[in-house]
């Protein structure tokens, strides 16, 4: 089955290990707190052991449209890169999307770091009719969650 790939990025005035530090271990309903169109914040995080950072780890996301995904950590390179797959995705979003890759990246920007946050996904049979228009709903949550990250990173 053919993948999407969906990125944005955003540069912020803090050095690279930092942002990867603070953004790896910041909880997740902080970053993903508000809605795009169709896609729902992130409500809760449950069955999460220990500080987010090692490959292997699981958790639970519990969406505010009472959806679930599994994450799992499948990479650390910090303060490089960290990867993680979603997987068992339940509720709405369930006919579009069978899974994802995510990698967020650092990068030295001048005197800061850009930010970019990827997904590889793969559709559904059916969702790969709507992937146009789910690619522009996750472009902007992609936007307002690095947006979230700035604030966090300058402690806005």
């Amino acid at each position: 089955m053919a993948t999407v790939t969906l990125s944005e990025s955003r540069a912020v005035p803090i050095p690279v290990e930092e942002a990867f530090d603070r953004v790896l271990a910041h909880p997740l309903p902080s970053v993903f707190r508000r809605r795009r169109l169709a896609i729902p914040p992130i409500k809760d995080v449950r069955h999460q052991d220990g500080e987010w950072g090692s490959v292997g780890q699981t958790r639970t996301i519990v969406l505010a449209d009472g959806g679930t995904m599994r994450e799992t950590l499948t990479s650390n390179d910090r303060p490089h890169a960290f990867g993680y797959t979603i997987s068992e995705v339940r509720g709405p979003m369930k006919p579009l999307v069978a899974s994802a890759d995510g990698r967020w990246s650092f990068e030295p920007a001048g005197t800061g770091t850009r930010i970019t946050w990827t997904w590889v996904l793969t559709p559904t049979a059916a969702g790969r009719v709507a992937m146009p228009a789910f690619g522009a709903m996750w472009r902007g949550y992609a936007r307002q969650a690095l947006e979230e990250v700035e604030a966090i990173l300058l402690g806005d």
